[in-house]
């Protein structure tokens, strides 16, 4: 494991307590009792954590959210364990809809490494609250079903387990709920009661549609151990639209940059609505409470300089990606919008940029005009022809003066790639075969 420059991070002092500021973040929409849990919290460090099942190859922005907070605590001087749910993964958190599909156990274990690797990155293993990196493979890989009904299941009532969200929406459907998937709940608890008996865990969180299984690993602790333990439940974050955050073109923000690339997260934020951007800066950043208010004003004087999305799509892509990917993105950004030199730009930086266009791939010798036809720029080759004989299409930031100019060998970016612009705001990408 590379570990990463963390030493930048650190909470606002200007709250009295790491809960105060959690609250104001937004990072807290349920939980047990928040009055004794700051009580413990003053007495002095409490180990906690978080778990991230490999359904994918990687994590993605709701996750995100997940890793700061545990960041956040950190911080704070607690000690945090990020788990990888190796064997959960295997069974899958039942869905409201449908059956999950099962992964083999390659599958699953190739996506426990690499979700192992990009949770590490966001937490300290050093100094005086190190970080611990667990997988619940290793304590469930050798119970036997005869332990599991005996030991786990006995601690739990077949009633509160059906009034699971999750669990009743699925019974009321056409599909119904398989024993596996219905007895998901079960083995995140026995996660709960075997970190408490391993490290003293005291706390879990998740998002507040896991909130049902964290409150029932809080009661198999209490059952099995007779101790009181704690859950914090983060809001599933909606745009103030009512729609889905984290989502692109009906696709998920992935933090793995294969998946999502470095210049496409630059630009999911950059893209930010000024209802949404500063309860994006609140959870999403570092920037203290008074920075967020004097962006909070920005906005609302100023809202057409962007100021505030400029700042959250650099800060959030720079924590994921790192600086340089992030000046590349920003670099890419500008000289797209004709404030930089396109030519300047690397091939996978264009290639990154071209792929978030609207795109076509053709050959040296196409007309521009034509280019724009099949990007859907415009409507008809004549249409085309006229929008370059008015002035308004330039190529990869030179005006054509052409109305029948066409792709040369001389006009190929780095990557064989180039950009045309239509007026100041449409941008199509070409991809020369």
């Amino acid at each position: 494991m590379t570990q990463r420059d963390l030493s930048w991070q650190q909470n606002d002092a200007s709250f009295d307590h790491i809960l105060d500021e959690l609250e104001w973040r937004g990072y807290i929409h349920v939980s047990t009792d928040l009055d004794e849990l700051r009580a413990r919290m003053n007495e002095g460090p409490i180990t906690y954590y978080c778990g991230f099942d490999p359904t994918a190859p990687s994590l993605h922005l709701g996750h995100l959210v997940q890793l700061l907070l545990l960041r956040r605590l950190q911080l704070a001087g607690n000690n945090p364990i990020g788990v990888v749910g190796g064997s959960t993964g295997l069974i899958g958190d039942p869905r409201p809809t449908a059956e999950r599909t099962l992964n083999s156990r390659e599958v699953v274990a190739d996506w426990v490494n690499q979700l192992r690797g990009q949770i590490e990155g966001y937490l300290d293993f050093g100094g005086e609250h190190p970080a611990q990196m667990v997988n619940n493979l290793d304590w469930t890989a050798d119970l036997t079903a005869i332990d599991f009904l005996r030991d786990i299941g006995k601690h739990f009532r077949v009633g509160s387990m059906l009034k699971k969200d999750a669990v009743a929406a699925r019974l009321n459907s056409e599909a119904g709920i398989s024993y596996t998937e219905f007895s998901y709940q079960i083995l995140q608890a026995y996660d709960f009661l075997q970190l408490y008996r391993q490290y003293g865990l005291e706390m879990q969180t998740g998002g507040s549609d896991q909130w049902g299984n964290l409150v029932g690993g809080v009661d198999l602790v209490r059952r099995a151990e007779g101790a009181s333990v704690h859950a914090l439940g983060s809001p599933l974050i909606t745009n103030s639209d009512g729609t889905k955050f984290g989502k692109s073109e009906g696709n998920a923000i992935w933090i793995n940059s294969e998946l999502t690339s470095a210049y496409a997260f630059y630009q999911f934020w950059l893209n930010t609505d000024d209802a949404d951007v500063v309860e994006r800066l609140k959870v999403f950043t570092f920037f203290t409470r008074a920075e967020i208010e004097a962006f909070a004003q920005k906005t609302a004087d100023e809202p057409f300089r962007r100021e505030s999305q400029r700042a959250l799509a650099c800060a959030v892509t720079t924590l994921v990606h790192g600086e340089e990917a992030t000046q590349k993105a920003i670099d890419a950004s500008e000289a797209l919008f004709g404030q930089g030199d396109v030519w300047s730009l690397d091939a996978l930086t264009l290639q990154q940029a071209v792929a978030e266009l609207p795109n076509t791939e053709a050959g040296v010798g196409t007309e521009v005009a034509q280019v724009l036809v099949d990007t859907k720029a415009v409507d008809s080759l004549s249409a085309g022809r006229r929008a370059i004989k008015q002035g308004g299409v330039s190529l990869n930031n030179t005006r054509v003066e052409d109305e029948h100019r066409t792709i040369s060998a001389d006009d190929l970016l780095p990557g064989n790639v180039a950009i045309l612009r239509r007026g100041k705001k449409t941008l199509v990408g070409v991809v020369i075969n």
